[in-house]
């Protein structure tokens, strides 16, 4: 229009709906020659840092301000650094064979419930494979590893220090507190595979023995009131409650036949 029908700049910008700034900017090609170069040198010394880490050293080398710069460079050589993927546990198929004693094996495996106001808690389970007894029972709104083998020490004086516990992979069984507390005890942790909770199936019997027959038959007012209730059971359970598996005798008889 200024070419072709002598329109001032300001009257062709303004029938062609644009501003004046905009008809004259000029694009200025980025000069990144320097900064790629660095980058790439950086990148090479450093395979591990992502681009915000380049970028920092970037900026305190006073060669860029602005990280959407350093990022764009980055995408376009390829620099992104390859997250790896997480490593999935490998372990071997634990076998069930029923031990011939009190004390050669037990397993162990948690339970979640809730007070009346709603308020979750955790009950550690552990039983003697042999006899199906009780071993002991942990129950607090939080569980850690520390908290684990703490218990178990406790239950070891009680009775007798078993040769394997069986468990599944949960963090708290595989925290470094229980990993050092085997290295101390002797106690070997035998872990089971990976969603295959048929593997601990002597727990898992009991769980569901619990759970149908104590938490789901009692509402707790209190965390206290929940152990009150549950070490009832759990008497009744080892000394009176009589056990298919066992002949129809309860845990602490069918150890003192054996006996």
């Amino acid at each position: 229009m200024i070419e072709n029908s002598s329109l001032s700049q300001r009257t062709a910008c303004r029938l062609a709906g644009i501003s004046r700034s905009a008809y004259a900017y000029r694009a200025c090609p980025p000069n990144d020659a320097k900064l790629r170069e660095r980058l790439l040198k950086l990148a090479a010394r450093h395979s591990s840092y992502g681009y915000l880490f380049l970028h920092a050293l970037l900026k305190k080398d006073k060669f860029v301000v602005n990280k959407k710069r350093t990022y764009r460079i980055y995408r376009e050589e390829g620099l992104q650094v390859r997250t790896k993927a997480r490593k999935k546990l490998q372990r071997p198929r634990m076998p069930m064979e029923v031990p011939n004693q009190v004390n050669q094996r037990w397993s162990m495996d948690f339970v979640a419930d809730q007070l009346s106001n709603g308020r979750r808690f955790r009950v550690l389970n552990v039983v003697d494979d042999y006899n199906r007894e009780m071993v002991g029972q942990l129950v607090s709104i939080s569980i850690s590893g520390r908290q684990v083998a703490r218990f178990l020490d406790d239950l070891i004086l009680e009775r007798q220090r078993p040769k394997t516990i069986i468990c599944d992979n949960g963090t708290e069984f595989t925290s470094k507190a229980m990993f050092f507390w085997s290295q101390e005890t002797g106690v070997k942790l035998g872990f089971i595979q990976p969603g295959k909770p048929t593997q601990n199936a002597f727990v898992e019997s009991l769980n569901g023995k619990f759970r149908k027959e104590c938490l789901n038959a009692h509402w707790f007012r209190s965390l206290d009131a929940a152990r009150d209730i549950i070490d009832q059971w759990r008497h009744h359970y080892n000394h009176e409650r009589p056990h298919s598996s066992l002949n129809y005798l309860s845990p602490v008889e069918f150890a003192q036949q054996a006996a």
